[in-house]
């Protein structure tokens, strides 16, 4: 690692890049900051910071306490807390006396767009092209273009790096069948998380239909609903599972997101892992009980004078194709999933709550498959420090390759989940320098997941070997 990297020589190896720019890389280059020996930089083909700007939904929170921001659970001295970003807005004594455990999505936002604003070493408008391992100098090569304020190529640039961490994010997900709505234009069929964008035009119709039983399709359809005149709601709520049912809250149940958890998971056989990863879906799909409520005491208040809501809500319904009548319409056909029956559904527009998938890193790897390693899924195998598992020609170079929201297959439920975010920057960069830049806790849970710890309570460090001096005459 460089120890005095304040000036960049261009062909010299940095000791971190990171690709993209979201809450976890995000989360990195906070607590990577004060490594002053640590020579990092982060590109970002967006030309700024946005978290979900489609889903800022007034009154919207996120689902963890404020303290899972950026930095505090690894680092709570740290100059980029939350609580710091309120001091220096002058609004600590407003948020002390709000006593608010759990902030809204638009202030998270508004956070983290105050850290990537003040912090160096951040490059947006810079796109990443390709990256490959160049054999001759033991170290990664990362082609990227710079873009000008249109989003067109302005410059192309290189530079080299001894470790990469991937943090892309993810992509709205689009189940097969609904595809062809939203690759035609006309009726509005809009994703989620572009629902701000296209909210006005949504309120404007008839009759809208909300797919997806999650968080954000609840949210959607609250708001839809608290717009919509009492009596001409015209909304449906569609979802696949079996109820509109609560996340996973109990005390107990959320140590599933912490690193103890973490551990125990990687730890597990790849096919227990799998099928661990389709039965935890309320831990992480389920809806928070205070917007359940509110969407409750919203269909509640509109009774007051009697007759009910023209607003439908059906769980358990899968949909099976859809297609567009005329110009004006859409029609979708459903199958109930217990009852085994079938009808269809005429909607003027439709709001996909399908989520996200992790973005496929096939892409931006390509220049290193020859290299990695993957599981009996053709998935890459990730270790217990969020690397890749590369060919040894490349790792026994101290070159590797970091992911952050990439190893849910791996690393479980709480891959995801913004609690866990400065953790595993920390755990990364503890490996990185070889260091215990961070340290890190021994124990975080009460649970005890296995009856045998597979795996070190924490990732050792990497150390340099202790030579002793050869002393003359022994």
């Amino acid at each position: 690692m460089n120890p005095h990297p304040p000036h960049h020589e261009p062909d010299a190896p940095r000791d971190l890049v990171g690709i993209g720019i979201g809450p976890f890389n995000l989360s990195l280059a906070a607590l990577a900051q004060p490594l002053t020996a640590l020579d990092a930089v982060f590109y970002e083909q967006r030309p700024a910071f946005g978290w979900h700007p489609g889903l800022l939904i007034d009154g919207a929170t996120i689902q963890v306490p404020f303290l899972a921001d950026l930095v505090t659970l690894a680092d709570p001295t740290s100059h980029w807390t939350f609580l710091n970003y309120l001091k220096t807005r002058e609004r600590l004594f407003p948020f002390y006396f709000a006593e608010r455990f759990h902030i809204q999505r638009a202030e998270y936002d508004a956070y983290c767009r105050w850290v990537a604003e003040n912090l160096p070493g951040l490059h947006f408008h810079h796109q990443v092209d390709a990256v490959r391992f160049n054999p001759e100098r033991d170290v990664f090569e990362v082609d990227f273009t710079q873009l000008d304020t249109d989003g067109e190529a302005e410059a192309l640039g290189r530079t080299y790096t001894k470790n990469i961490v991937l943090g892309i994010g993810t992509e709205p997900h689009v189940p097969e069948p609904l595809k062809p709505l939203v690759e035609t234009p006309g009726v509005p069929v809009v994703h989620a998380t572009d629902y701000l964008a296209h909210r006005q035009t949504l309120l404007a119709a008839d009759h809208i239909t909300v797919v997806g039983s999650g968080q954000s399709g609840a949210e959607v359809f609250l708001d839809l609903l608290r717009n919509r005149p009492t009596g001409h709601e015209g909304l449906h709520w569609l979802g696949r599972t079996e109820a509109f049912a609560p996340m996973e809250y109990s005390k107990l149940g959320l140590e599933h997101f912490t690193p103890d958890y973490t551990r125990y998971f990687h730890a597990l056989s790849e096919s227990v892992r799998d099928r661990l990863g389709t039965t935890q879906w309320q831990l992480h799909r389920g809806i928070d009980a205070d917007t359940i409520a509110a969407i409750h005491d919203e269909l509640y208040r509109r009774t007051l004078h009697g007759g009910w809501p023209d607003a439908v809500l059906t769980p358990g319904v899968h949909v099976r194709t859809a297609g567009r009548i005329a110009t004006t319409k859409i029609e979708l056909h459903l199958e109930h999933i217990q009852q085994g029956t079938r009808s269809r559904l005429t909607t003027d527009a439709v709001v996909l709550a399908t989520g996200h998938r992790e973005r496929p890193l096939d892409r931006i790897l390509a220049g290193l498959d020859p290299y990695l390693r993957r599981d009996s899924r053709a998935r890459p195998r990730v270790d217990e420090h969020f690397r890749l598992a590369l060919d040894p020609s490349v790792t026994g170079a101290d070159c590797h390759v970091y992911v952050q929201n990439a190893e849910r297959h791996t690393h479980g439920v709480g891959t995801p989940d913004l609690g866990l975010a400065a953790w595993r920057s920390a755990t990364i960069l503890n490996t990185v320098t070889g260091k215990d830049a961070y340290p890190l806790p021994a124990r975080t849970a009460f649970t005890t997941f296995g009856l045998e710890d597979r795996l070190p309570r924490i990732p050792p460090a990497r150390t340099a070997p202790v030579l002793t001096p050869l002393v003359e005459g022994r």
